[in-house]
């Protein structure tokens, strides 16, 4: 176990061991020795460059699993989404190559002190960073259901995973190619009640974590989101990560989603107020 000084982000030369087409998403594994015995489920790791170099905006990843022990060393695995071309250039990348990468950073969700319910609700790419989070739960002895959904089943996250790591799990697509038909959203509030959760995790689209939000409020539980602004620094200088939030004292304030985030409290985020992604 580290200690707290060891959990300050650290700037590592990453190489690729392994690359894995999976549906719509590129899976890397990445041998990151240094962040990966800093991680806590939540928190991120910025590409400091892609096929760009000239480019001074850094790329966030949601961390997908860590092994602090494999026969590469300690490795992280990212699961990138190909829609630009930083990502395109990195889902392209083949098993030797070499990324700059800064981590891990960001606020990590918080853990419950007793094994209480928990209901993680994910959608599309941003769902990686539940996945360490539920394993972590389990090891608590908390009962974990998960609600993952996407637009389509090429979209959908490791949902057989997903069957091996939690208690129960509802699948979801838009177009109905599988599981459910319909939108995350649209079912968060049945599944807090189905769960009995206490705390609800929530990561994907603002309507997800708005739902998750409003719905643990409902029900009486604690929810904490994964907001996903643009973050072109990752590490709180630049500011141009705005996210509106109620502070404790009830006054509206603007903090960074880098550094003060990106886990939030639900309740606690002013969602009239965010830029609907």
């Amino acid at each position: 176990m580290t200690n707290g000084a060891d959990r300050r982000p650290v700037h590592v030369t990453a190489d690729v061991v392994s690359a894995k087409r999976i549906g719509a998403f590129t899976h890397l594994t990445l041998r990151a020795s240094g962040i990966s015995e800093r991680f806590r489920p939540g928190t991120f790791v910025a590409l400091s460059h892609g096929a760009d170099r000239s480019l001074l905006a850094r790329r966030a990843l949601w961390i997908h699993r860590v092994r602090t022990a494999s026969a590469y060393g300690p490795c992280l695995d990212v699961v990138v989404d190909p829609v630009g071309t930083t990502t395109r250039w990195l889902a392209g990348l083949a098993v030797g190559a070499s990324l700059e990468l800064t981590g891990p950073l960001g606020r990590p969700f918080a853990l419950p002190q007793e094994p209480v319910p928990c209901l993680l609700v994910g959608e599309g790419v941003d769902a990686a960073a539940l996945f360490p989070l539920a394993e972590r739960l389990r090891e608590r002895g908390c009962p974990v259901h998960l609600l993952l959904g996407a637009e389509r089943e090429d979209r959908l996250l490791s949902a057989l995973e997903a069957r091996r790591t939690v208690r129960a799990v509802t699948v979801m697509t838009a177009d109905g190619s599988v599981g459910l038909r319909g939108s995350v959203a649209d079912r968060v509030a049945e599944s807090v009640r189905s769960s009995s959760a206490a705390v609800v995790y929530a990561a994907g689209s603002h309507a997800t974590l708005r739902a998750a939000a409003s719905a643990a409020v409902e029900q009486g539980a604690w929810s904490q989101v994964l907001v996903t602004p643009s973050m072109p620094c990752g590490t709180g200088l630049c500011h141009g990560c705005a996210v509106p939030v109620i502070a404790e004292h009830g006054a509206a304030r603007t903090v960074r989603g880098c550094t003060e985030g990106p886990v939030f409290r639900g309740d606690r985020v002013r969602w009239d107020a965010m830029e609907v992604r």
